[in-house]
C-alpha cells in the first residue's frame, strides 16, 4: 500500500509539473497541449510499428494493442469529465463521433485510395489460412460493435444511463477483452509463437505515451471548462473533443493503409469502437447518470446499420468494395447532419 501510494504521489506531482509548464506558456498553452497530445500518439504509432516488424500479427495489433492506444484519449476524456463533474452529454457526443468516424471515414477513405484486396497476393495455403483467420477475427469485432451498440440502445431506452447500466457496460467490456486475450494466447500456443523480447520495453513506452495523452487531455478539458457558461454552444466540448480524439485513429488508418495493411486498418478501427461503447460511456455512468435523448437513439441505429453493412461485405466478399466505401462516407455526412440539426 505504501509503495502504491508513493507511485501515485510521484505521478501526481509529475502531472502537476507538466500542467504548470503548459499553463506558463500563456496564449500558446492550448497549442502546446495539442502538440503534446499528438506527439504522444506518434510515440504510440512508432512502438506499434516496431511490434509489427517483430512479427506481432495484424489481428493481435488491431484487437488488443491498437484499440487501447488509439482509444486512450476517449477514456481519459470520460474519466476527466467524471472526476470534474462534467456533462455526460459531452461524453456521449465524443463516443458517438468516434465510433461513427471509425466505421465510415477512417475505413472508407483508405479503401478508396488504396483499395482492399479480397485474397492474399501470395496464394500459398499458409497465406490463405492466415487470411481466413483474420477475416474471422474481423467478423467477430463487427459483431461486437453491433452487440454493444444494441445493448446501449436498450439500456438508454428509459431516458437515462444510470450507475447500474454503467456497471453492466464495464462488465461487458472486461469480458470481451478477456475473450480476446484468451484467443490470442491460444493462437500463439497453436503456432508455437512467442511475444518479442522487447515487449516489456514496448509496453512501458506505450504506457508513457498513454500518460502524456492523459496529461494533455486533462489540461485541454480543464481549459475548455474554464470558459464562462454561455460562451460556447451546448455540446461544443463533445464535438470538439471527438474531432481531437479521432486524430490518432486517422493517423493509424492512413499509415497502415499506405503500407498496404488494410487488415490492421480494419481491425484497429472496428476494435477501437469497443473502447467508447461500452467502456468510456460505462466509466462515466458509474460516477454520474447520463440523460439520453433522441439523438443517441438515432446515432445508435446508424452504428448498428454500419456494423451490419460491414459484416455483410466482409462475410460474403472478404473485403469492402469501393462503391460501399463511398456510401459509408455519405453515411458519415448524414450522422453529422442529424447531430447538428438536433443540437
Amino acid at each position: 500500500m505504501r509503495l502504491g501510494a508513493l507511485y501515485g504521489f510521484v505521478l501526481n506531482e509529475f502531472m502537476l509539473l507538466i500542467h504548470e509548464a503548459i499553463s506558463s506558456l500563456g496564449v500558446f498553452a492550448p497549442y502546446a497541449a495539442l502538440s503534446l497530445f499528438l506527439l504522444a500518439n506518434l510515440l504510440v504509432v512508432w512502438r506499434l510499428e516496431v511490434l509489427s516488424r517483430q512479427g506481432v500479427e495484424g489481428t493481435v495489433l488491431g484487437t488488443i494493442f491498437m484499440p487501447f492506444c488509439s482509444g486512450m484519449g476517449n477514456l481519459v476524456f470520460a474519466w476527466v469529465l467524471a472526476r470534474n463533474g462534467g456533462d455526460g452529454n459531452d461524453v456521449l457526443l465524443n463516443s458517438l463521433f468516434n465510433n461513427v468516424t471509425n466505421l465510415t471515414l477512417l475505413i472508407a477513405v483508405p479503401v478508396l485510395i488504396w483499395s482492399m484486396a479480397s485474397i492474399p497476393r501470395k496464394k500459398s495455403q499458409a497465406a490463405l489460412r492466415e487470411f481466413r483467420i483474420g477475416r474471422l477475427s474481423l467478423v467477430l469485432n463487427l459483431v461486437g460493435v453491433f452487440f454493444f451498440s444494441f445493448i446501449l440502445w436498450a439500456l438508454a431506452a428509459d431516458g437515462e444511463i444510470a450507475r447500474t447500466e454503467g456497471v453492466v457496460l464495464l462488465a461487458l467490456f472486461i469480458f470481451w477483452q478477456c475473450f480476446h486475450i484468451y484467443d490470442v494466447k491460444k493462437t500463439n500456443l497453436l503456432k508455437k509463437k512467442a511475444y518479442p523480447k522487447t515487449l516489456v520495453l514496448d509496453i512501458a513506452l506505450l504506457l508513457f505515451g498513454a500518460f502524456l495523452v492523459f496529461v494533455s487531455t486533462d489540461w485541454l478539458v480543464q481549459w475548455f471548462q474554464d470558459f464562462e457558461s454561455g460562451r460556447l454552444p451546448a455540446g461544443f466540448l463533445g464535438w470538439a473533443s471527438g474531432v481531437l480524439m479521432v486524430l490518432p485513429n486517422a493517423l493509424l488508418a492512413f499509415y497502415y493503409g499506405a503500407r498496404n495493411r488494410m487488415d490492421v486498418v480494419y481491425t484497429s478501427q472496428s476494435g477501437d469502437a469497443h473502447m467508447c461503447i461500452p467502456f468510456s460511456i460505462g466509466l462515466f455512468a458509474v460516477f454520474h447518470a447520463i440523460p439520453t435523448g433522441a439523438f443517441l437513439q438515432q446515432a445508435l441505429w446508424i452504428l448498428m446499420g454500419l456494423s451490419l453493412a460491414h459484416l455483410v461485405f466482409i462475410a460474403l466478399l472478404g473485403r469492402l468494395p469501393r462503391f460501399a466505401a463511398a456510401l459509408f462516407i455519405a453515411a458519415f455526412g448524414y450522422f453529422i447532419w442529424v447531430g447538428l440539426a438536433g443540437s
